[in-house]
C-alpha cells in the first residue's frame, strides 16, 4: 500500500469513528429525551373569601400546586381553566395562567379558584354527610397546550390531567390524592 493509500485509510477511519461517535451521541441524547409527563401534586387549599350571593355563598380559594418537569427541555405553555367537579357536577374552576418551566425542575403554582354554592347546595344531603364525615371527594381536570423547543425546533403539546382528591370540608386539608397526566407531543 502507498503512502498516499495509508492516509487516506487514515482519514477515513477517523471520519468513521467522527460519524460513529455523533450518532452514538445522537441516539443518547433522544432516548434520554423521551418526552415524559409531568408530574402534579396538590399541596394545599386556602380559603380566601366568601361571596354572599343569598340564598347561597360562593367561595373563592388558591389552590398549591407542586408541578415536576422531567423532560430535558423547558416547555412554554399557554392559560387555561381547570374545571372542578363534586359528585361529578361541575363544582366551579381554577384559572392557570401561561408560563413557562425550565427542564428537569419543579414549580409551585398558586391556582386561583372559584366555587358555586348553588352547585353545591344541589348535593346539600351528600355534602353535609361529607362534612360530618370529614371527607369530601372532589375530581378536577384540565388541558394544558404549549410547547418545547428541542434544538432549533418547537413541537406542541398538549398535557391533560385528571385528578381525584379527598379533602377535609371543614379545615380544608388535602387527605389524599391521585393524579394522572398523558403527554401529547405534535410533530410538524
Amino acid at each position: 500500500m502507498s503512502k498516499e493509500g495509508s492516509r487516506r485509510g487514515v482519514k477515513w477511519s477517523w471520519t468513521s469513528a467522527f460519524v460513529g461517535a455523533a450518532a452514538a451521541a445522537a441516539t443518547v441524547m433522544t432516548l434520554s429525551s423521551k418526552p415524559r409527563d409531568p408530574d402534579f401534586h396538590l399541596i394545599s387549599i386556602d380559603l380566601t373569601s366568601f361571596k354572599l350571593n343569598f340564598p347561597v355563598v360562593d367561595a373563592e380559594l388558591i389552590l398549591t400546586v407542586h408541578v415536576t418537569n422531567p423532560n430535558v427541555t423547558s416547555i412554554n405553555y399557554s392559560s387555561t381553566e381547570m374545571s372542578i367537579f363534586y359528585s361529578g357536577d361541575h363544582l366551579g374552576s381554577a384559572r392557570v395562567k401561561a408560563g413557562s418551566q425550565p427542564p428537569r425542575s419543579c414549580q409551585v403554582l398558586r391556582l386561583p379558584a372559584r366555587l358555586s354554592g348553588l352547585q353545591l347546595a344541589h348535593h346539600g344531603k351528600e355534602f353535609v354527610a361529607d362534612v360530618a364525615k370529614r371527607e369530601m371527594l372532589l375530581d378536577a381536570t384540565v388541558d394544558i397546550e404549549g410547547f418545547a423547543k428541542v434544538m432549533w425546533w418547537d413541537h406542541k403539546f398538549r398535557v391533560h390531567v385528571d385528578s381525584h382528591v379527598t379533602v377535609d370540608p371543614v379545615f380544608l386539608d388535602v387527605i389524599d390524592q391521585e393524579n394522572k397526566s398523558a403527554l401529547e407531543v405534535f410533530v410538524k
